[in-house]
C-alpha cells in the first residue's frame, strides 16, 4: 500500500476535525493522519490511487488545500510501532492484581468492593496514559468517538472525566451518581467503537493514549462493554 505525504494549510486539531469526515468517507483512503505541529502541516494518506489532486478535492469542501507533496520524510523519523495488545493486557493484568490481592488478604470476596477497586484503577491508569499527550489523544479519539467527532473539545475533556471517575471510585464519593455517569460515558464510548468496527475501519484505539499502537478490534469493544456491565450492576445493587 502506497503512503503519500502532502503539505496542507491545516493549522490545528479543529482543522483536522473538519476534514476527518471527508477523508474517513473516501473509499480509496485506507488510512490517514495529520501532523499540525510543523509549518506547513503535513497530511499523510495511505491508498493505492491517491494523488495530490485527489486529496485536494477531498479536503476542499472543508476549505483547505494541498500546497504540495512532502517528498522527503525526515531521516531520523522512527518507524511506526507494530500493532500489539501487550500494553493493554499488561495494564489489565495489573488491575486484576490490584483487586485480587486485597480481596485475598481480607479473607472474603465482595463483588461490589472488587468492582469498585477495579474501576478506580481502570480510570486512573487509562487517564494517565491519555494525559501524556492530550492533543494527540483528542485528535485520535475524534476519529471514532461519536461525540468527539462532532465536538473536538470532548476529546480534551474525556481524560479528565476518567480521572474524576477514578478518584470518585477510590474515595467512594456519591456512588449512585458516579456509576450513573460511568454508565453514560462508557455507553457512548461503546457506541463509537461499535460504529468503527461495523464500518471495518483500520484505525488505532486511543484507550491507552497514542503512546502505543493498539488496533481497534473486538478487544476494545469487550473492554468498554465490561465497564458498562459493572457500572450497571453496581447501580442496580445501590438502588
Amino acid at each position: 500500500m502506497l503512503v503519500h505525504r502532502y503539505k496542507t494549510d491545516l493549522h490545528c486539531g479543529a482543522c483536522v476535525a473538519k476534514v476527518r469526515p471527508l477523508l474517513d468517507a473516501a473509499p480509496d483512503v485506507v488510512r490517514w493522519g495529520a501532523d499540525t505541529s510543523g509549518s506547513p502541516a503535513v497530511l499523510t494518506v495511505e491508498g493505492e490511487s491517491i494523488t495530490a489532486e485527489r486529496v485536494g478535492a477531498l479536503i476542499q469542501p472543508a476549505g483547505y488545500h494541498v500546497l504540495g507533496e512532502e517528498t522527503a520524510a525526515p531521516s531520523s523519523a522512527p518507524a511506526e510501532k507494530p500493532t500489539s495488545y501487550f500494553p493493554l493486557v499488561l495494564v489489565l493484568s495489573y488491575l486484576v492484581g490490584l483487586v485480587a490481592v486485597p480481596e485475598v488478604a481480607s479473607g472474603s470476596f465482595d463483588a461490589m468492593r472488587a468492582m469498585g477497586r477495579f474501576m478506580a484503577g481502570f480510570f486512573l491508569a487509562f487517564s494517565f496514559f491519555k494525559l501524556l499527550d492530550l492533543r494527540a489523544f483528542a485528535d485520535s479519539y475524534a476519529s471514532y468517538d461519536i461525540v468527539a467527532a462532532k465536538w473536538l473539545g470532548y476529546g480534551y475533556l474525556y481524560p479528565f472525566i476518567e480521572l474524576g471517575l477514578g478518584v470518585a471510585y477510590l474515595t467512594h464519593f456519591a456512588p449512585l451518581a458516579t456509576n450513573a455517569v460511568t454508565l453514560v460515558v462508557m455507553g457512548v464510548s461503546t457506541a463509537g467503537v461499535l460504529k468503527a468496527l461495523a464500518a471495518k475501519r483500520k484505525i488505532r484505539c486511543a484507550c491507552l493514549g497514542t503512546g502505543f499502537n493498539l488496533p481497534m478490534s473486538v478487544v476494545t469493544l469487550v473492554e468498554d462493554v465490561l465497564m458498562v456491565v459493572m457500572a450497571g450492576a453496581m447501580l442496580i445493587w445501590l438502588l
